[in-house]
């Protein structure tokens, strides 16, 4: 048995990547020649990412509580533990808690050359979350 006990304390999610209080846990970094990255995401409720696109494409598991996503121009998705979701390469979309719910996933995307794994936008605006009709 291997164990890696862990060295690398949770993070605050930037003010200029989301909305609401998120905590992140890495899970994988790019190593060697590997471009892989993996992190485990809490949002509290209400709490989102900004517009954002992936070079490679992301992979989203929610593995507690209820979440919303939407892609530019498509309608908000309601998630549960146990979805996947891919985003394409280049599409843009955001992620995060429902109203008046917690929600975590963990989030697997690729580093491009250059080494980075994302490039952020604007802020996902209250209306633009609240397309479902629940409320903020």
């Amino acid at each position: 048995m291997i164990i890696t006990r862990t060295t690398v304390d949770t993070q605050k999610g930037p003010a200029d990547w989301f909305t609401g209080d998120v905590y992140i846990d890495a899970v994988a970094a790019p190593e060697a020649t590997s471009t892989f990255a993996a992190a485990l995401v809490h949002f509290t409720p209400g709490a989102r990412t900004a517009w954002h696109t992936h070079p490679h494409g992301q992979t989203i598991f929610v593995t507690e509580g209820v979440g919303l996503c939407r892609r530019e121009g498509g309608p908000v998705e309601t998630l549960r533990a146990g979805d996947r979701v891919f985003f394409e390469p280049g599409e843009n979309h955001w992620h995060g808690a429902a109203p008046g719910r917690f929600m975590a996933h963990v989030a697997l995307q690729q580093n491009d050359e250059s080494g980075s794994p994302v490039t952020w936008g604007r802020h996902v605006t209250d209306d633009e979350y609240d397309a479902t009709g629940e409320g903020a």
